[in-house]
């Protein structure tokens, strides 16, 4: 990580403290509240103040909680978000940062400007001069801020803010002290009072939002702190709370100081109410000079700290911006350029269309802020450990509120200030592929959630019949010779189930086994990525194939559901290893899980467009279970034409009977299978049901056939046997009757 900082001012809590509490009594305060409160009257100004720092307040519990966990460096809130959400992510924030503090800089240049109404007036009247455009108080104000800055850098602004935050405070106590209007004098106090016909309550608070969006400007000194731990947690909270209770008590007086119609129409309204007028626009140009002198102290740092993590794409660039002073790396090169964006907008001088697009980004930087600390509640991660704490549900409504209020202020604003953020992260990402992205903070959380689903889903009511879904375990020594057994769990557990696939390496556990374990396993995660696999796969050291399957069948699911099905797999042409299936069946049984086994042969699983299952009269406990598995397969996009056709052997008595059935089954439980796709076939004595699907099943991608326990007992490896002439064959014994509804 790059130093930011070379030498420190060395300053205490009182900069973070003074620079917040300026910027939010400011510009706002002194030329809009009055309408506010002109409008909505006092109650619906109170209620702007709580809407408003249901974003503000979180944003600044999210900051000393961030800021008392890690050392904080140059760059303020944009070294807070990169930090925490990675440079890609912090970048492209980070650039909508400094462009709304930069901007600011003219926002409150132009304000600064609507205080010398008074002097302009009085010249015209007086003299005739003709004194209309304020741009002639606003662009020389911009120069000489910016030269003096310049040349003294952030102790003389620390210095000067002292001065204009003690005028500030005076004008308010003169305000406070005032008698009120003439018509306002006689007036009592009344909560509800405003003008009929006023504006919307969200037109009005869009008007209004940015006198709460200074409480952040006093992290932007975080290189330049001595203990920033400390100074920003406790400047920024003091000055946010300081700011709401003040607010509260200005709707206060104006509400019970003035008409409605004198708050709306008069934006110095507060002059007319203070005990000394003049004070009121002087109290203005302070406040407004004040906040200036905040973003212009903030925003070069924002982008000192952007160049020295090297987010732009042009290396020069990046160096000429984070160039600083020998001694105190005081951006000079940054200050510059902030300059060259306040001028522009300085320029433009309409003082609401400044307002809506700071407050657009400002809104996104405090919901990536609120985002942050909402993360790291649910990240759990050791390293965090904040010695100030905020809660987690506080941090998600400011994150909410952020969002939410964005589009009621101005959705066309909304949308865009949004696209140009995506845009930039694209552009960064792109440009610079060693960044980190949202990794770092997201894997805690997906972590922590996964980690309360299992246990969730472990204490959870067992599944019954009528809600199974399968999960299934399948261990497999042939995993890079034959794919069929891997595609069937992938099938299997795209939508409906979970499926755990275990390559089987037989030996003993060693380093030298370990290090293969985990070079197949590379292998494995490479092959499911590519085929867009859901399986979760692992590999298995173990002395024989019973120890293997023993071992897996007492694995936990990482699914947090207790596995229920096995899946063994053989090649119909090479069946050297049915002797071991048949072995380990016992095994599996013990467990009490439903089996599969799977017959591969070079054929494969064809077109994927058939699937036949065959149900005997053996078949009752096995049928439900063969055709759920049928309908799971089908629904997986490379069996998108598939359909499932059923085959029914049954002695010539019982055909009418199990016809009603079957069709009853799939109507109730609604299977996507056609009356048309169900054949009964009359058994004959001198005809095995073999050879039957044999010659039924020749062209079927997969054929489904059902199996016993009791006959595996009796012949072995002999009832998989005969099934050469057909293609990937699914034997299938359920443990217990699965009901369709």
């Amino acid at each position: 990580m790059t130093n930011l900082i070379k030498a420190k001012a060395g300053f205490g809590t009182a900069p973070v403290f003074f620079t917040a509490i300026s910027t939010i009594l400011g510009a706002v305060m002194f030329l809009r509240f009055g309408y506010a409160v002109g409008s909505l009257g006092f109650l619906g100004t109170v209620v702007i103040v709580v809407i408003g720092h249901l974003v503000t307040i979180p944003t600044a519990m999210a900051i000393a909680e961030i800021a008392t966990n890690q050392k904080v460096e140059g760059g303020g809130e944009y070294f807070i978000i990169s930090r925490s959400f990675g440079f890609n992510v912090g970048g492209s924030i980070g650039i909508a940062l400094f462009l709304s503090q930069a901007i600011s800089v003219a926002f409150y240049i132009i304000a600064f400007g609507e205080a010398f109404d008074p002097v302009l007036n009085f010249l015209n009247q007086e003299y005739n001069w003709g004194l209309t455009d304020k741009r002639i108080i606003t662009l020389p104000a911009t120069f000489l801020l910016g030269a003096l800055i310049l040349v003294k850098g952030a102790d003389l602004g620390v210095k000067a803010l002292y001065g204009v935050v003690a005028i500030l405070f005076l004008s308010l106590i003169m305000f406070f002290s005032g008698p009120g209007t003439e018509s306002g004098a006689e007036l009592d106090f009344n909560a509800l009072r405003h003008i009929t016909g006023s504006d919307s309550f969200f037109y009005v608070f869009a008007i209004i939002f940015p006198a709460f969006t200074g409480m952040t400007a006093g992290v932007g000194l975080s290189g330049d702190l001595k203990d920033p731990k400390k100074s920003i947690p406790w400047g920024t909270l003091t000055a946010t709370f300081s700011g709401m209770i003040i607010y509260v008590f200005i709707a206060y007086k104006l509400t019970s100081s003035a008409t409605p119609q004198e708050l709306v129409e008069d934006q110095l309204i507060m002059s007319k109410i203070a005990i000394w007028g003049p004070i009121i626009p002087v109290g203005l140009a302070c406040a407004t000079i004040s906040s200036a002198l905040g973003s212009i102290l903030v925003a070069p740092r924002t982008l000192q700290a952007l160049s020295s993590d090297g987010i732009f794409p042009n290396d020069t660039l990046n160096r000429f911006l984070a160039k600083g002073k020998t001694q105190t790396n005081e951006p000079v090169n940054a200050t510059m350029v902030t300059l060259l964006f306040a001028i522009f907008f300085v320029s433009i001088g309409d003082v609401n269309f400044v307002a809506e697009i700071i407050s657009m980004f400002f809104m996104v930087t405090y919901g990536a802020i609120c985002s942050i600390s909402f993360l790291q509640h649910f990240a759990s991660d050791p390293s965090y450990r904040p010695s100030f704490r905020s809660q987690w549900y506080i941090s998600l409504i400011g994150a909410v509120m952020c969002i939410y209020l964005m589009f009621q202020m101005n959705a066309p604003y909304a949308f865009a200030s949004l696209f140009i953020m995506t845009v930039t992260y694209l552009g960064i990402t792109y440009s610079k592929k060693d960044k980190q992205g949202l990794v770092k903070i997201t894997q805690g959380v997906i972590f922590q959630f996964s980690r309360r689903l299992q246990v969730f889903l472990q204490k959870a009511e067992k599944e019954s019949i009528d809600n199974w879904r399968p999960t299934v375990i399948c261990i497999s020594k042939d995993t890079f010779e034959r794919l069929a057994a891997s595609e069937l769990m992938r099938w299997i557990s795209h939508k409906y189930g979970f499926g755990t696939y275990i390559h089987f390496i037989s030996g003993y556990f060693s380093r030298e086994s370990n290090q293969k374990a985990k070079d197949l396993l590379e292998r494995l995660i490479k092959a499911s990525d590519v085929s867009k696999s859901n399986v979760y796969v692992d590999t298995m050291i173990s002395p024989s194939y019973t120890t293997a399957v023993a071992q897996a069948l007492q694995l936990p699911s990482v699914s947090g559901k207790e596995s229920n099905m096995f899946l063994f797999e053989f090649s119909k042409h090479e069946p050297d290893n049915l002797k071991d299936i048949v072995e380990n069946i016992p095994l599996v049984n013990a467990a009490e899980f439903d089996i599969c086994i799977l017959g591969s042969c070079q054929k494969d699983f064809g077109y994927r467009r058939q699937i036949h299952i065959w149900i005997t009269s053996n078949d009752y406990q096995n049928a439900n279970l063969m055709i759920l598995l049928g309908y799971i397969i089908i629904g997986h996009p490379d069996w998108s034409s598939a359909q499932i056709k059923i085959f029914a052997v049954f002695p010539e008595q019982e055909i009418s009977e199990q016809k009603e059935k079957l069709l009853e089954l799939i109507k109730e439980g609604r299977l996507p299978i056609s009356v048309n796709n169900v054949e009964l076939i009359t058994q004959k004595e001198q005809v095995g049901v073999k050879e039957i699907i044999s010659k039924k099943s020749i062209d079927a991608d997969l054929t489904i056939v059902g199996m016993r326990e009791e006959a595996i007992k009796q012949k072995g490896k002999e009832i998989f046997m005969g099934y050469d002439t057909i293609g990937n064959t699914l034997f299938v014994n359920a443990q217990s009757h699965k009901s369709i509804k």
